[in-house]
Order: C-alpha cells, then structure tokens, then sequence
C-alpha cells in the first residue's frame, strides 16, 4: 500500500513544497505577487498574502480550495490553471459546510493550510 503524504511529511512543509512548485512561479516565493512570469502576465497575479484581507479577515479554505482545483471557477479572464489533477491523491475528510464532510485532497488541504499560514494584515 502507498503511504499517504503527510506520513513522510509534515502537512506544513507539504503545502509550502507545493506552493512554491506551483504557485512560486506567477505570485512569487512570498506569495505577494511577484513571480518570474508576472510580468509577462496582462493581469497582475494576486498577492497571496492577502487573501483574507480582501475577504474582510476572512480565510475561507473551502473557496480557496475550489479555486485552486478549479472547481469553482466562472473562467472570465480566468488565467491561473486548474491543479486539481496534480493535486489529487490520498483524501481526508474536510467540514465543506456545516455538517458536510467532502472526501478532499490531502495535498489541496495542505496547500491551503499554508496559504492561510501566510496571511498578513492590510497594508
């Protein structure tokens, strides 16, 4: 049997790996926006770090995750890709509602959890 992620891994340092694999690149090392290819980029990429500031403090993971795996997406002007594939894998169960348990990613859940670990005041 395969071991789940977080069993080699702390479930912290899985999502900073995974961030900066794959958001590091457009919203930068810090997650403030300021990756390689944004300037290339017509639309500057959100900063990261500000997630709940612009949610009036609010950090909501379940958005956050289905933005992420490309779930709840509306696609206008939609540029950040889907990484619900490469995040798929072993699922623990996640509170998407009250009383709702959704079988979700481990590593989506992780990402999330980091991204939540890195929010900041507005400046």
């Amino acid at each position: 049997a395969l071991l789940s992620v977080t069993a080699c891994m702390p479930l912290a340092d899985v999502g900073r790996a995974d961030s900066d694999r794959l958001c590091s690149s457009c919203h930068g090392e810090s997650g403030r926006g300021d990756g390689w290819a944004a300037g290339a980029m017509d639309r500057p990429p959100a900063d990261l770090t500000l997630i709940a500031a612009r949610n009036g403090g609010v950090f909501d993971r379940v958005e956050i995750m289905s933005r992420i795996d490309g779930y709840a997406r509306d696609d206008k002007g939609e540029v950040m890709p889907d990484f619900g594939a490469i995040l798929a894998g072993d699922t623990v169960l996640v509170e998407t509602e009250p009383g709702v348990m959704t079988p979700t990613p481990e590593r989506l859940l992780a990402l999330a959890e980091y991204l939540e670990s890195i929010q900041r005041p507005a400046p």
